[in-house]
């Protein structure tokens, strides 16, 4: 609902939310407790709980979820629609309804909004704003103490397609619980975007049909209720080394992002961009790959005598592709796992995750979990030294690259020890010019 079309009291409760929020915000910054893209979101829907709606105000929407790569394509989405448009996008990371919110107060005339947002979520950022697109990255187990089972939040999703009818669904079709979620879109654009984990997709999540991948993708060996097979979708875009292929012909794609799940993400956000919004190709292709960094992830920082490469992963899925970015030829790997809530207490995945191939290059195991991770490279037979504070481990490494990969908590913390290291060097030297 508009401001204009509110009640009078709502119109006055919603400026006294904007207000509010604004001067957390504001004294978040000052006092150095947080970057503020929490806390106004959070003081505003408390006066107002309905301020996400009156905020967004009908403006053309999209969100983008999935277990994995949610930051880097909604990075890369909002940069390639940023070509054409102004964007609201919640680029640090925050996909709770708070986070949205935050960023809907900080650009209150941008023309399109695209959000990340919590697979949890999406329903009911979904109702609120109405979108016009949605993008439906992979799912896979993560956080099984806050998600549940991953079939879950799949029927979470297909119900939120199902509810929008008339939004523009772009969706891997490499991933079969997507592919079950948006089977049924009206709208949909199936784009190929990879993904090598399939642990969590051995079945059909509509029949318990056997999934079966071969060299043509995959199907299910049992027919939906209706008589239709359950297969991979042919695709209208895709990825690979060589490029990206759309519906105009094959383009080049030269990422400053590493990896292939990066390109993957990079082809939908392309194609939401192009699809959803009607974004130049051209234009597009070049903004997403203009991005470098996604909140400090896949950033080289000097640390010391090391040059420190920061890589995050949180699951199973997010490990063994996160594993494949690491320089083999680095002269260290440090390894950080807390177990806080906003990483999921359970650690039990650690054991998915194959650290087995890591013999060739110096590991240190760190984070406030770092036993439970000493543990399973014992078992994967990886020679390895525990240091569990994370900065202390980069210092046990050796003169030259280190590889940090670490999982969230672990990630932000690092972060932050870096800054406050950096910050106090930074006032020993001016304190020795002095």
């Amino acid at each position: 609902m508009s401001a204009k079309k509110r009640p009078l009291f709502g119109r006055l409760r919603e400026r006294a939310a904007v207000g509010a929020a604004r001067l957390a915000t504001m004294a978040s910054r000052a006092t150095g407790r947080g970057a503020g893209g929490m806390i106004g979101g959070l003081v505003a829907q408390a006066i107002d709980p309905t301020i996400m709606g009156s905020l967004a105000g009908g403006r053309p929407a999209a969100l983008v979820t999935g277990t994995n790569g949610k930051s880097t394509t909604t990075r890369m989405f909002a940069a390639a629609v940023g070509a054409e448009h102004s964007v609201a996008t919640n680029d640090g990371g925050d996909n709770m309804d708070a986070g949205i919110i935050s960023a809907l107060l900080a650009s209150p005339g941008a023309a399109r909004l695209v959000f990340e947002v919590d697979e949890l979520h999406v329903p009911k950022v979904a109702e609120r704003v109405e979108p016009e697109v949605i993008v439906l990255l992979n799912l896979t187990r993560d956080q099984l103490d806050r998600v549940g089972e991953i079939n879950k939040i799949e029927r979470a999703l297909r119900a939120t397609v199902e509810a929008h009818p008339d939004a523009t669904i772009v969706a891997n079709c490499d991933d079969v619980l997507v592919t079950s979620a948006a089977l049924d879109a009206k709208n949909v654009v199936w784009v190929s975007a990879g993904g090598s984990w399939v642990g969590d997709s051995t079945s059909c999540p509509r029949t318990g049909g056997t999934i079966v991948h071969d060299e043509s993708g995959w199907r299910s060996t049992k027919l939906l209720p209706d008589g239709r097979e359950f297969a991979r979708p042919e695709p209208t875009w895709s990825v690979d080394e060589d490029g990206l292929l759309t519906p105009k012909g094959r383009v080049p794609l030269n990422l400053r992002l590493p990896g292939a799940a990066n390109r993957g993400n990079a082809a939908q956000a392309i194609a939401a961009a192009v699809e959803g919004f009607g974004v130049d190709l051209e234009a597009a292709k070049t903004a997403a790959e203009g991005v470098t960094d996604v909140a400090g992830r896949y950033s080289t920082v000097r640390v010391g005598e090391h040059d420190v490469h920061l890589l995050l992963a949180k699951n199973p899925a997010g490990w063994q592709e996160a594993l494949a970015m690491v320089d083999r030829r680095a002269e260290g790997l440090v390894i950080a796992v807390n177990g806080q809530v906003a990483d999921g207490t359970d650690l039990s995945w650690l054991w998915d995750v194959t650290f087995e191939d890591l013999d060739d290059v110096a590991v240190k195991a760190a984070g406030e979990r770092s036993t439970d991770l000493a543990v399973r490279l014992v078992y994967a037979g990886i020679d390895h030294e525990q240091v569990p504070d994370s900065l202390d481990a980069i210092d046990a490494c050796p003169p030259g690259r280190v590889e940090v990969l670490a999982n969230y908590t672990a990630f932000r913390d690092l972060r932050r020890a870096i800054a406050r290291r950096s910050r106090a060097e930074e006032k020993t030297g001016a304190g020795r010019q002095s």
